[in-house]
């Protein structure tokens, strides 16, 4: 309900036709002055907002409660009583952030705003609490600072907090709640929004040493630490590439295309003028890093070379074959056995002795034998 506390005044002293016209706007209960009112020259209004409908909760209130004028009448007396029981003049307590979505560097410092607005209460209840991963955390509680911020956290205001040498765990929804006991509404909340930017570190490249004409190429580069997640840029002989080399009429004479989110610089068929120094640069809104320069190596294929080469190797092979055939028709690979006699006497019956004579086969009996 958005209320006019001296157009109430003047209506009184100027009669029925100055009453304000009621109506309800998005769930909120609006006074609004007549034409009369609009049109006079010394009514200026400072709007309170006392109650939402749609949610049965205490809206925001964008004044202090003018000065009361010492002399008034029964009929404005009762209009100031009831503007003070429905909660215009009994303050609410109320909070906003100068930033609501802080972004910071890794390392340096950073300050989130709770404002007390409105309150009646004197020595309000603050609290701080960290959100992140789906756990809640106490950033301050019982007037001490928490946890891994503890040592590193000031509280200034009474209700904001200034973090030093923030780093990239520090990156989470904060939440900051205010109970004040005197007042109407006794607890209001906002919530911070943290970002901590991390500059990229020194990125891996793969660059290839030496690749024929013709054939097809790839550079890598990666990043890993950077956040917000780094850009990617490939540079020859310090001279920036584009991401399509047919859109820069100075590398027509080249095909390939870069990746800036991946970092992959890929070449369809290199050609001789490809050669060079190449590097990478990784680059976000928190700074950029660069890896060390590599040298990439087209050469062409000598075709002659290669046919010359492979003759040769039919040559061998033809002549070592010859070889081996005239080899195994001379019979080298044949084994042949001498067969040598062998004499073996023959056996002995018992009793009976056998002399051999000059003569071969002369045979005489040294011993007889009986039957």
């Amino acid at each position: 309900m958005v209320v006019y506390l001296q157009y109430f005044l003047l209506a009184l002293r100027k009669g029925s036709s100055w009453l304000p016209q009621t109506r309800l706007s998005s769930g909120v209960l609006v006074l609004q002055p007549s034409k009369e009112v609009a049109a006079a020259q010394d009514v200026f209004s400072i709007p309170c907002v006392l109650w939402q409908t749609s949610t049965s909760t205490w809206k925001e209130k964008l004044w202090p409660p003018p000065s009361v004028p010492c002399c008034v009448g029964a009929l404005e007396y009762l209009i100031l009583l009831l503007l003070s029981s429905s909660g215009c003049l009994i303050e609410a307590v109320n909070l906003k952030s100068s930033n609501r979505n802080p972004v910071v560097h890794e390392f340096e410092s950073v300050e989130l705003s709770c404002i007390i607005t409105d309150s009646q209460t004197n020595d309000p209840r603050i609290e701080w609490k960290k959100i992140q991963g789906g756990q809640t955390t106490y950033v301050y509680f019982d007037n001490k600072i928490q946890g891994d911020l503890a040592g590193r956290t000031d509280v200034f205001g009474k209700t904001s907090l200034k973090i030093w040498n923030v780093t990239r765990s520090d990156s989470a929804i904060y939440r900051c709640e205010v109970v004040a006991l005197n007042d109407r509404k006794e607890v209001d909340e906002i919530t911070i929004e943290l970002i901590v930017q991390v500059k990229p570190v020194t990125p891996v490249c793969r660059v290839p040493k030496a690749v024929p004409v013709g054939k097809m190429a790839t550079l890598q580069c990666q990043e890993s630490e950077g956040y917000p997640r780094p850009h990617y840029s490939w540079y020859r002989n310090d001279v920036p590439l584009p991401t399509d080399s047919r859109a820069n009429p100075r590398f027509q004479n080249s095909s390939f295309l870069v990746n800036a989110e991946t970092g992959t610089l890929v070449f369809s068929a290199v050609h001789k003028d490809d050669s060079g120094q190449y590097y990478c640069i990784a680059s976000n809104d928190a700074g950029a890093s660069r890896c060390e320069g590599q040298d990439m190596e087209v050469y062409d294929l000598n075709i002659a070379g290669i046919i010359g080469g492979v003759l040769v190797v039919l040559i061998v092979l033809a002549l070592i074959t010859m070889g081996i055939c005239c080899a195994y028709r001379r019979g080298c690979f044949i084994n042949s056995k001498q067969d040598g006699e062998s004499y073996k006497s023959p056996g002995k019956h018992d009793g009976v002795n056998y002399i051999r004579t000059n003569e071969e086969g002369d045979f005489r009996h040294k011993s007889s034998f009986v039957i």
